[in-house]
C-alpha cells in the first residue's frame, strides 16, 4: 500500500497533470522497470477516439467468421489469442501455437510466436516495431495501437485511419526504490504515406498542413481541368473526393486525355462494392502508367475512402501532363 501511495504521489506531483484511474499494478514496479499510461485528456481527444473505433471495427470485421467479438483492444488482445486469429486471417496462414493458454508464461510464449510472425512480415519493409511481448501483455494501449496500425497498413485494410493522431503518455519509472514520472508525446499516426514509409513529404502535405486557405484554389483549378474533358461526355464534377471515389470518372478521364475508348468490360460502370471501386481506381492507375505517367503517390484504397489529399495527387499528376490538351 505504501508503494501504491508513493506511485500515486509521483504521478500526481505538481509538475505533472493529474492522472485518473491509476491501476495498482501500474505502480508496483521492479527496480528500473517502467510503465506507460495514456493521459486521460488524450483519451478524450476526438481523433484518438476515432482511431480506436476504426481499428476496433476493422478487427471485428476481419474476425466475424471466427465468431470473435472484441470490445476493448487492451483487454482482448493482450494474451495473444485474438492476435493469433487476426494474423492468421489476414496472412492466410496457420501458426503453430496452443489454442488456449491460461498461465502467464504460456500466454507470453504464444504472444512471442505471434509477434515474431508479425515481425517477419514487417521487417523487410523497414517498419519501426514499437511494441514487444511485455508491452502487449502488459495491456499497453499505445503499443497495441502501434501494432494494429502497422498491420492495417501492411495488409491494406479497407479503412481510413485519421491522420496526425498523437497522445500524451505518462511514463512511470522506478529508480533506487523511488518512482519517477514524466510526460512524453507519442505519435500514433502521421499521414498515410508517411506511415507506410513509401513517400517523402510533398507540396500537398505542405498545402494541407500550412496553407489550407489555398486548398480551394487548387481544387477549383483541378475541377476546371477535369470538367473541360468530362463535359465531352456530358459529365460534370463538383466534388473531387466523392465523384472520383468509385474510379469511373477517373477511367473515363484517362481515356479522354489519351484519346482512346476504354472498353466497358474492363471496369465496373456502376460499382456497388468496395472491391469493385478499388478495381476501377487500380485500372485507372494502370492506364496512367501505360501513358508514361509516374506511379501515383496514393493507394487506390485511399481514393475509394474519400481521402482528398490522395485524390488531388492523382488528378494533379494528370493535370501536369495534360493541361494543354484540348
Amino acid at each position: 500500500s505504501d508503494l501504491q501511495e508513493e506511485g500515486k504521489n509521483a504521478i500526481n506531483s505538481p509538475m505533472s497533470p493529474a492522472l485518473a484511474d491509476v491501476r495498482p499494478e501500474d505502480t508496483q514496479l521492479e527496480e528500473n522497470e517502467e510503465r506507460m499510461m495514456i493521459d486521460p485528456t488524450s483519451k478524450e481527444d476526438p481523433k484518438f477516439k476515432e482511431l480506436v473505433k476504426v481499428l476496433l471495427d476493422w478487427v471485428n470485421d476481419v474476425l466475424v467468421e471466427e465468431r470473435i467479438i472484441v470490445k476493448q483492444l487492451e483487454e482482448d488482445l493482450y494474451d495473444g489469442q485474438v492476435l493469433q486469429k487476426l494474423l492468421e486471417k489476414l496472412a492466410g496462414c496457420k501458426l503453430n501455437v496452443a489454442e488456449v493458454t491460461q498461465s502467464e508464461i504460456g500466454q507470453k510464449q504464444k504472444l512471442q510466436t505471434v509477434l515474431e510472425a508479425v515481425h517477419d512480415l514487417l521487417r523487410p519493409h523497414g517498419w519501426a516495431l514499437r511494441w514487444n511481448v511485455d508491452s502487449i501483455h502488459g495491456k499497453n494501449l499505445v503499443a497495441i495501437l502501434h501494432l494494429l496500425v502497422s498491420l492495417a497498413m501492411h495488409f491494406r485494410a479497407p479503412i481510413r485511419l485519421p491522420e496526425h493522431v498523437s497522445v500524451q503518455v505518462v511514463v512511470v519509472r522506478k529508480r533506487e526504490g523511488l518512482l519517477h514520472s514524466s510526460h512524453v508525446s507519442e505519435e500514433l499516426t502521421t499521414t498515410t504515406e508517411m506511415m507506410m514509409g513509401r513517400f517523402e513529404r510533398d507540396a500537398f502535405d505542405t498545402l494541407f498542413d500550412h496553407a489550407p486557405d489555398k486548398l480551394s484554389v487548387v481544387k477549383k483549378s483541378l475541377i476546371t481541368f477535369v470538367n473541360k474533358h468530362l463535359n465531352k461526355l456530358n459529365l460534370e464534377v463538383t466534388e473531387l473526393e466523392t465523384q472520383f471515389a468509385d474510379g469511373v470518372y477517373l477511367v473515363l478521364l484517362v481515356g479522354l486525355l489519351e484519346d482512346y475508348f476504354v472498353p466497358l468490360h474492363n471496369f465496373y460502370l456502376t460499382p456497388d462494392s468496395f472491391d469493385q471501386k478499388v478495381h476501377n481506381v487500380s485500372f485507372a492507375f494502370e492506364l496512367m502508367l501505360d501513358g508514361g505517367l509516374k506511379k501515383p503517390k496514393a493507394r487506390p484504397e485511399d481514393v475509394v475512402n474519400l481521402d482528398l489529399k490522395s485524390t488531388l495527387r492523382v488528378l494533379y499528376n494528370l493535370f501536369t501532363k495534360y493541361k494543354n490538351v484540348e
